[in-house]
């Protein structure tokens, strides 16, 4: 850890509890964060109050562990994509266990970055917003251990970089973003098009080719097939850059790829990556796994293909309490959209904490969401009265982190050690 980031990461220890942070305990208002975290809470008896989310303080560091070690077996440099969790603690985390740097996607994520001190920024969008490019440039000058990649995928946005980034000491690198495909999401549709691309930041001062990049998790109708079928262009692509002498003076090339779900694809394909002129830098940047989830990425996680390699675990749950049990069928928690991701799945419903036992939830399914409440369906079964805890699993990492600004980080018996705070 940099000087700089241990300093920008004690002043967040520094920051007053109060009302902002949702879940809290109320007693706790206008003791720092750090002292709060010195009392070592217990996040069922320690005052806090419900909705909570929580992260598990065991399966947030088995997850980083991991990726860490899968990283390093396959050959990879990893840059998580921090609009995952938008938490600097973790980013620092991720830079401890090895990452290469963060991938971010808009400006407002570097300088967040930024200002707790990381010091590469894999960027992966292209970016023709003057203002911000004119920022990144006097980074860039400012301080000589910042490095920054960020994407072009249009003749057009180098013309729009170049204009802005006139009159920057320091060059800006760019990778040529390729298209998962036809009807995909951003990138350059064709080689032929990339190739003017390439052309068009060749003929400017203000950026300098460094490699290609792309996402697979936009295959149309992706399978194991169509990703390697794809994958295997962008690496061609990088050849064919590097043949046509596009990348001398370097130190190495940027190829990269890799979201949540086809990173073992994406590391046997870049095993294959033949012998290019310059050293390459296969640059990972799934996000998800930090906390990892219960319905989405538990599905899709190339994990399940690859048992040997590990598991990832989900690190979240949200605690909420039962306030309504109109019938024997129904009964309604106090946390709803405003508390819990929706966008992929609804909430899963877990455990039942009541005098302190815990127990599975059985009978018990999440129906519906309203802004506060969540709906409950509940067979003969279920066990469930007003007032008892329900541990809610969630779907969705990104849109989990970026509903609370402060979660306490508990251990197994609910000790909370630590407070995650996110920058949305």
């Amino acid at each position: 850890m940099t000087a700089d980031s241990a300093q920008s990461l004690a002043r967040l220890a520094a920051e007053r509890v109060d009302h902002r942070f949702k879940g809290l305990p109320p007693d706790a208002d206008g003791l720092t964060v750090a002292e709060l975290a010195g009392q070592r809470r217990n996040l069922f008896t320690g005052g806090f109050a419900t909705p909570v989310l929580a992260l598990s303080a065991e399966r947030l560091e088995h997850n980083l562990k991991l990726m860490e070690t899968y990283a390093a077996r396959h050959g990879l440099a990893f840059a998580p994509h921090g609009k995952t969790s938008m938490a600097p603690q973790l980013f620092q985390r991720q830079i401890e266990h090895g990452a290469w740097g963060i991938t971010l996607a808009v400006p407002h994520q570097v300088r967040v970055a930024r200002a707790f001190g990381t010091r590469r920024v894999f960027l992966a969008n292209e970016l023709v917003d003057e203002a911000a490019l004119r920022w990144i440039a006097a980074e860039l000058d400012a301080d000589p251990d910042f490095e920054l990649v960020c994407y072009v995928d249009s003749v057009r946005g180098v013309e729009l970089m170049d204009a802005a980034l006139r009159g920057a000491t320091r060059p800006v690198d760019v990778v040529v973003e390729l298209a998962a495909g036809e009807g995909a999401r951003t990138g350059v549709r064709t080689e032929a098009e990339c190739t003017a691309v390439a052309d068009a930041v060749a003929g400017t001062r203000t950026l300098r080719l460094v490699g290609v990049a792309g996402y697979e998790g936009e295959v149309p109708k992706a399978d194991t097939e169509r990703v390697t079928a794809w994958l295997r262009r962008l690496v061609a692509l990088a050849a064919d850059f590097d043949e046509a002498g596009r990348f001398s003076g370097l130190e190495e090339i940027v190829v990269s790829a890799g979201g949540s779900a086809w990173f073992d694809t994406v590391a046997e394909v870049f095993a294959e990556i033949p012998e290019l002129s310059l050293p390459v830098l296969k640059l990972l940047r799934s996000g998800a796994y930090v906390s990892h989830d219960d319905g989405h990425y538990r599905k899709l996680t190339p994990f399940n293909r690859v048992p040997e390699e590990g598991a990832l675990e989900p690190a979240f749950r949200l605690w909420t309490q039962v306030v309504s049990r109109p019938s024997a069928e129904q009964a309604f928690v106090n946390a709803g959209k405003r508390d819990a991701a929706y966008d992929l799945d609804l909430p899963f419903a877990q455990v039942i904490r009541r005098d302190g036992a815990e127990r599975p939830a059985t009978g018990v399914s999440v129906t519906a969401l309203s802004d506060q409440h969540a709906w409950l369906a509940t067979t003969p079964e279920a066990d469930l009265e007003v007032g008892d805890w329900v541990g809610l699993g969630l779907s969705h990492p990104c849109t989990s982190f970026d509903k609370w600004q402060l979660i306490p980080v508990a251990e197994a018996d609910g000790t909370v050690v630590d407070y995650v705070r996110t920058f949305f």
